[in-house]
C-alpha cells in the first residue's frame, strides 16, 4: 500500500524492542517470530559464523557466558546486549567466531532488520525510531547510522518520553494538567515534564541519566548479593583480581539477577539454583554452584539507590520549574523495572501515586507510531513506491487536532499519474471505526485542489478511507487509500534535551576551557543559534597553509552548564577550520561568529564568519566522534577532587562542612562502582557521567570561596612586590608600585575576581622582573624549594619527572649555581603544572572570548 504518512514506530531498547504500525486507526504491535509483542536486543554469533537476533540469540546468551566463564576467557563470548548504551562511542565488541569486531551501531542495526522482518505484507522504507530524551548528540548520530545501516531509506528520531506521552495521551480521560514521564527502561532513565491544555502536548523541561536502567538493577544484585555469597563459599580470587576474568564472572551470573529481580516483582522471596558445575571450578578445583534464596528484603537496600536517584532527578526536575508532587496530574510509568512495587511504592511516598493504565512495556512503540501517522514520508521516498498506472492523489489536512471538524484539501496529481484521467473524477472521504459511521458524500476534484470538511471522533485516531470515482460511479484505481487524523491531543514538538555550545578560553579563566552556550536547553527543533559576541582567533591562520588551523570544540551540556569547565560537559566534536578553508589571511586577534544549527532529529550544521575576510566557512552535516575514558584517568580525576575537599576544608573558607562529607562520601560511592568493574566499557562510562556532577559541585564550592583567597592573594603579591621594590627598584618602578595601591582599594571594594586576577597577574610580572634583576640565582633556588615544600598540593601532569627535577635543582643549588643552569629546570618544572583538567586547554588554536 502507498503511504503519505511514515506510520511506523519502532522502539530501539536497551534490554527489549518492538515495533508498531497504524492499522485501522490504532496503533498495533507487530508480533514477534514467537509470537510476543517485544523481542530481545540480542545478538550472538554461533559456530556456523550464523548471526542470530532476539530470541534465539538471548536464549543462547546464558550458555555462551558460562562457556567463555569456566575457560577463564571471556573473548570466548559470541553473544552481545545492552550495546544502545555504548552507541556513539568507540567501544568494540569482539566475536571470535566470525574474528571481528562490531560497532555498536552494527549490533543495533542487526535488531533493526530482524525487527523490520516481523512485518510481512509490507515494505517498510521510513521509520520512526525512538531515543532517550538525554541521548547525546553522538548517540542520536549512531542511530541514524544504525537505521541506515539497516536499509530504512528515511528515519526521524523521537524522544522516547514523547512517544509515552502519545501512548498516554490518546486514550487519556483528563486532556489537561500537567504530565511527569517516568521512563526507566533496561538501560536508561529520563523524565519528562509536560504541560498538557485541551490535549495540546508541550514538553516544560527534561532529565534523565543515560547510565541509569535495570542493567544497573542486575549488576547491583550480582555485586552485592551473589558475588559477595559466592565469596564465601568459594576461592575466586583469579576471577576477582583479574579485570578481565570479573567481568566474565559477572556476565556469567547476570542471568541469575535478572530472573531474581522479575521473580521479586511479584513474589516475597525466590530460590537461585544453578545447573551442576555450570559455573567451572573455583582456584582450588571445587565446582561453583549457586544455591541462594533471595527475599523481597535483601533486595530493596541493593535497589533502592537506583530508584532513588530516578526519583531525586524527578524531584529536581519539578523544583527547578516551582512545582511539586501535589501539582502532577499524571505520572506516566514506561519501562520493564517500572513494574517493581518497591519504585511504585517509593514513587508514591515521594511524587504522587503513579497511573498504571498504560503498558509500560509497548507505550513508547504505540506512541512512535501515533507520531509517525503525522510525519510525511519525503518526496524523494514517495516516488519510489507509486504506482503510476493509479490515478496518484495529494492529500494536505492537520493529522492531529483537537477539534471536532477539520477540513482536508484533495486534488489530484496529474504529473505523478501516467494513466488516463476521466474528464470528471469525484472522492468520497468516510470514515470507518468504533463509532458512527461517516462519509463526505461524492466531490468533484481536479488538479487545483477542493476542500473537503470532515467530521472527527473524539480521543481517539480517525481513520479515513479515500474513494475515487468516476461520472458514472465507477470506483476507480487511486491511491493512497487511507489517511489518519488524531483528534484530542497534539504531539508536542521535540525540544534540545542539553544546552549546546562551543568551549572557549576566557580572560577571567585562563587555567581551563568553559563552556559558552549558543543553544537553549528545552528549545524547540528546528533550532538556530549564534554566538552572543563575537570570538577571536589565537593564531594567524593563512591561505592555503593546512597546518595552520583553530579548533571549535562543540559540547553539549546541562542546564547549568553555561560557564562551567568545558570538560565537565558532554563532547560532542571538534571542528577544525584550516588555512585551505579560507579565503585569504586571517590574522591573530579576528573576530569569528559562530551558528550552530539543529534539525528535528538534532543533526549539526555549523557555520564560521569572519568578518575580516568577509567569508564563511559551512558543514552541513558535522561528523561525530566520541573516545572512551580509561580506569586510569577516573581514578587520577577522583584522587584530584578528593584532595581539593581536603583543601577547601583546610582553607576554612567554606562553611557547610556537612556538604562537603557528602560529595567525599558520593566519591567514595563512585569509587567503589569503578572498582567493581574497572574492565566494563559501560561502566567506566556510566562512572564518568556521575563523576561530572560531582566535579562541578565542587567547582562551584571553589568559586564561592574564591574572592576571600583571591583578595589575600591580592594583598600578599602586592606587599611582597613592595619589599622587592624596596630592595631592587628605582623611580620608575616605585610610580608603578604606587599605581598598584590606588588600584587596589578599588577592586576590593567591587569584589571583581576577574580585574582581581589580571592585577595579580601584573604585580607579579614586576615582581618577578625586579627579582631577576637583583637577585641572580637565589629566586630559581627559591621556586624550587617552593615546589618541594608543596609539592603533593600540585596537580602535576608527571609527578615522577617533576620529583627528579626538583631534587636535581636543590642538588645544583648547593654548589652556588647561576641562574643560566636553573633557570630550564625551573621552566621545565612549570610546564609540568597543567593549566587545566581538559587536554585541549591551554591550546592556542581554541577561541577566546
Amino acid at each position: 500500500m502507498a503511504r503519505t504518512k511514515i506510520d511506523y514506530g519502532l522502539d530501539l531498547g536497551t534490554t527489549n524492542s518492538a515495533i508498531a504500525r497504524m492499522e485501522n486507526g490504532n496503533p498495533t504491535i507487530k508480533k514477534t517470530d514467537t509470537g510476543a509483542e517485544t523481542m530481545p536486543s540480542c545478538v550472538f554469533v554461533n559456530r556456523n559464523k550464523v548471526i542470530l537476533v532476539g530470541d534465539t540469540a538471548f536464549n543462547n546468551r546464558r550458555s555462551d557466558k558460562l562457556t567463555a566463564m569456566r575457560k577463564k576467557d571471556a573473548e570466548l563470548s559470541n553473544s552481545f546486549i545492552e550495546f544502545k548504551r555504548t552507541m556513539g562511542t568507540d567501544k568494540k565488541y569482539r566475536s571470535k567466531s566470525l574474528d571481528r569486531d562490531f560497532s555498536s551501531e552494527e549490533l543495533s542495526s542487526e535488531v533493526l532488520k530482524t525487527i523490520k522482518s516481523f512485518v510481512n505484507d509490507d515494505e517498510v522504507r521510513s521509520i520512526v525510531i525512538t531515543v532517550p530524551a538525554k541521548f547525546e548528540i553522538n548517540k542520536r548520530d549512531a542511530t541514524s547510522r544504525a537505521a541506515q545501516l539497516a536499509g530504512f531509506d528515511h528515519c526521524e528520531l523521537l524522544q522516547e518520553p514523547i512517544a509515552a506521552s502519545m501512548a498516554y495521551g490518546i486514550d487519556a480521560k483528563s486532556k489537561d494538567g500537567f504530565w511527569l514521564v517516568f521512563d526507566f527502561g533496561g538501560g536508561t532513565f529520563d523524565a519528562a515534564l509536560l504541560k498538557v491544555e485541551e490535549g495540546i502536548m508541550k514538553i516544560i523541561d527534561t532529565d534523565g541519566d543515560m547510565w541509569l536502567g535495570g542493567r544497573n538493577l542486575d549488576y547491583a544484585v550480582v555485586d552485592e548479593i551473589l558475588i559477595p555469597w559466592l565469596q564465601k563459599k568459594y576461592n575466586l580470587s583469579s576471577f576477582l583480581q583479574d579485570e578481565t576474568l570479573k567481568v566474565g564472572l559477572q556476565e556469567a551470573i547476570k542471568y541469575y539477577a535478572e530472573e531474581a529481580k522479575i521473580q521479586l516483582s511479584f513474589k516475597d522471596s525466590v530460590n537461585i539454583l544453578s545447573g551442576l558445575g555450570e559455573l567451572g571450578d573455583d582456584d582450588a578445583g571445587e565446582e561453583i554452584d549457586l544455591d541462594i534464596t533471595i527475599s523481597t528484603e535483601d533486595l530493596i537496600p541493593v535497589v533502592k539507590p537506583f530508584f532513588q536517584k530516578a526519583i531525586d532527578k524527578c524531584l529536581h526536575l519539578l523544583d527547578r520549574n516551582n512545582l511539586s508532587g501535589s501539582s502532577i496530574d499524571s505520572l506516566i510509568l514506561v519501562g520493564g523495572p517500572t513494574k517493581s512495587p518497591i519504585l511504585q511504592e517509593m514513587l508514591e511516598e515521594q511524587i504522587t501515586k503513579p497511573d498504571t493504565s498504560c503498558d509500560p512495556m509497548t507505550a513508547v512503540a504505540k506512541g512512535a507510531a501515533l507520531f509517525a501517522s503525522t510525519i510525511d514520508i519525503p518526496e524523494e521516498i514517495q516516488e519510489k513506491t507509486r504506482d503510476k498506472t493509479k490515478i496518484q492523489i495529494g492529500l494536505g489536512y492537520e493529522p492531529a487536532t483537537v477539534e471536532e471538524e477539520t477540513f482536508v484539501t484533495v486534488k489530484i496529481l496529474t504529473d505523478k499519474t501516467e494513466g488516463k484521467i476521466p474528464d470528471k473524477v469525484f472522492a468520497d472521504i468516510s470514515r470507518t471505526g468504533q463509532g458512527i459511521q461517516w462519509s463526505s458524500g461524492k466531490v468533484e476534484i481536479d488538479a487545483t485542489g477542493e476542500i473537503i470538511e470532515v467530521k472527527l471522533e473524539r480521543g481517539r485516531a480517525n481513520l479515513f478511507q479515500l474513494n475515487i470515482y468516476n461520472e458514472t460511479g465507477d470506483l476507480l484505481e487511486s491511491e493512497p487509500k487511507e489517511f489518519t487524523i488524531l483528534q484530542g491531543t497534539k504531539p508536542p514538538t521535540e525540544t534540545l534535551s542539553h544546552h549546546i555550545g562551543i568551549a572557549i578560553k576566557t580572560k577571567s579563566r585562563k587555567d581551563y576551557l568553559v563552556f559558552n552556550k549558543i543553544l537553549e536547553k528545552n528549545a524547540s527543533t528546528p533550532v538556530t543559534g549564534v554566538t552572543k559576541k563575537p570570538l577571536k582567533t589565537q593564531i594567524d591562520l593563512r591561505p592555503g597553509i593546512k597546518d595552520d588551523f583553530i579548533k571549535i570544540p562543540i559540547y553539549q551540556g546541562e542546564y547549568d552548564a553555561d560557564g562551567t569547565r568545558a570538560a565537565y560537559n558532554y563532547h560532542v566534536t571538534d571542528v577544525i577550520i584550516t588555512g585551505n578553508d579560507v579565503n585569504g589571511f586571517l590574522p591573530a586577534g579576528s573576530d569569528i561568529e559562530i551558528t550552530l544549527k539543529v534539525d528535528r532529529s538534532n543533526s549539526i550544521s555549523f557555520s564560521a564568519f569572519f568578518p575580516a575576510l568577509n567569508y564563511s566557512h559551512k558543514i552541513d552535516h558535522i561528523e561525530i566522534n566520541s573516545v572512551g575514558v580509561t580506569s586510569d584517568f577516573l581514578e587520577t580525576e577522583m584522587r584530584k577532587a578528593m584532595q581539593s575537599i581536603k583543601m577547601i576544608k583546610e582553607e576554612g573558607v567554606y562553611s557547610d562542612i556537612d556538604e562537603l562529607d557528602k560529595i567525599a562520601f558520593e566519591i567514595e560511592e563512585i569509587s567503589k562502582r569503578l572498582d567493581q568493574g574497572k574492565g566494563d566499557y559501560d561502566r567506566r562510562e556510566q562512572v564518568f557521567d556521575n563523576l561530572r556532577g560531582v566535579l562541578r559541585r565542587i567547582d562551584n564550592i571553589t568559586e564561592a570561596a574564591e574572592w576571600p583567597k583571591t583578595e589575600e592573594e591580592l594583598k600578599d603579591v602586592f606587599y611582597r612586590l613592595e619589599e622587592t621594590n624596596s630592595e631592587f627598584g628605582n623611580e620608575k618602578t616605585a610610580t608603578l608600585v604606587e599605581q598598584f595601591k590606588e588600584q587596589i582599594p578599588k577592586v576590593i571594594k567591587e569584589k571583581n575576581v576577574k580585574v582581581a586576577r589580571e592585577l595579580i597577574d601584573a604585580i607579579r610580572h614586576l615582581d618577578f622582573v625586579l627579582m631577576d634583576q637583583g637577585l641572580g640565582a637565589q629566586m630559581e633556588i627559591g621556586l624550587l624549594h617552593q615546589f618541594n615544600e608543596d609539592f603533593d598540593s600540585h596537580d602535576w601532569s608527571d609527578r615522577n619527572k617533576a620529583r627528579t627535577l626538583i631534587n636535581q635543582g636543590l642538588q645544583m643549588a648547593v654548589n652556588n649555581p647561576s641562574k643560566q643552569q636553573l633557570r630550564p629546570i625551573v621552566i621545565e618544572l612549570y610546564r609540568l603544572l597543567p593549566s587545566t583538567n581538559s587536554p585541549i586547554a591551554g591550546d592556542d588554536t581554541v577561541l577566546t572570548d
